[in-house]
């Protein structure tokens, strides 16, 4: 029987370093063993379990279904270790309390750096660690604690989350320079469906709200380019290669100054308010509390 005394940290730092690279040679140069101590790790670690985790091949080592499973464990195992020895650090070096916050990338890009450093000045024993993330992806690392406080956009379901508003925000619609659009001061989203879009990936709020917008009006979402940030939206419909819909305070001053127009939409649901969640205020530490507060109903700025 398999017990977890049998594992050795270093072996799985090893495991991984070896699995990522498909080869024994590169990873005792990558870790600085010799070839034979990396090879009578991944032994030991192969009979400490009872299973084959590699099959040597010609070209370096293919994983079984066995190893493939170990290395995701691995991975998992190790990022903990990690974070426990950075947060053990921040303790040494006086810090307080270590506050975890995922956040979209709508508010970490218009409101969030203000607000941490206000928070921090008067917190200054408080180490935040801060990960931008899909809405989606927010909501289930606060269930699963991954997260101690999440922002996410107002469309997310979380009904077991305790929640708060954090900000509101006003979604404009950006088009090049000469763009039939370009004239209007303001838009109704149907009316822009005739051009092609450039979105974000899949997995936004963002365009989950706009594919349901479009759903809504009976019209499809013409999706020319997808791109994982707002800046890469930008520099898109920069290049002439559709429009797009972001939040106003990602409309780099830049863009403007290049003869983009940022047009306002007449949809009610361009205004958004951005949610700050936890599993539960009760079991929050007090400098993690006393964030979730601060950052609480800051809908005025």
């Amino acid at each position: 029987m398999t017990r977890s005394s049998h594992y050795d940290l270093q072996s799985l730092r090893v495991f991984i370093v070896v699995a990522e690279l498909g080869s024994l040679t590169k990873a005792a140069e990558r870790t600085c063993l010799t070839l034979s101590a990396v090879s009578k790790r991944m032994a030991d670690l192969e009979r400490s379990i009872d299973c084959t985790l590699m099959l040597r091949q010609p070209r370096g080592i293919e994983l079984t279904a066995a190893g493939k499973g170990l290395l995701a464990h691995a991975r998992q195992v190790v990022d903990r270790v990690n974070r426990m020895a950075n947060e053990m650090s921040d303790y040494a070096a006086g810090v307080r309390g270590h506050v975890r916050v995922w956040a979209n990338t709508s508010a970490i890009i218009q409101f969030l750096p203000h607000d941490v450093q206000a928070f921090l000045a008067d917190n200054p024993s408080v180490k935040i660690s801060l990960e931008e993330r899909f809405s989606d992806a927010i909501v289930a690392a606060i269930r699963s604690g991954d997260a101690d406080i999440g922002i996410f956009a107002d469309n997310v379901l979380a009904p077991d989350i305790d929640k708060a508003a954090y900000r509101q925000d006003k979604l404009v619609l950006l088009v090049p320079k000469g763009h039939p659009l370009a004239s209007l001061k303001e838009v109704a989203f149907a009316d822009t469906l005739d051009f092609e879009y450039v979105g974000l990936t899949e997995g936004s709020s963002l365009l989950a709200r706009l594919l349901d917008a479009a759903f809504n009006a009976d019209r499809a979402l013409k999706l020319r380019i997808q791109v994982s940030s707002f800046d890469g939206i930008c520099r898109m419909i920069e290049h002439g290669l559709g429009i797009g819909i972001l939040p106003e305070g990602a409309v780099r001053s830049d863009i403007l100054a290049a003869g983009l127009r940022a047009i306002e939409l007449t949809d009610a649901w361009a205004h958004r308010t951005l949610r700050i969640g936890t599993l539960s205020r009760d079991t929050l530490s007090p400098d993690a509390l006393r964030l979730f507060d601060f950052m609480s109903g800051r809908t005025d700025g």
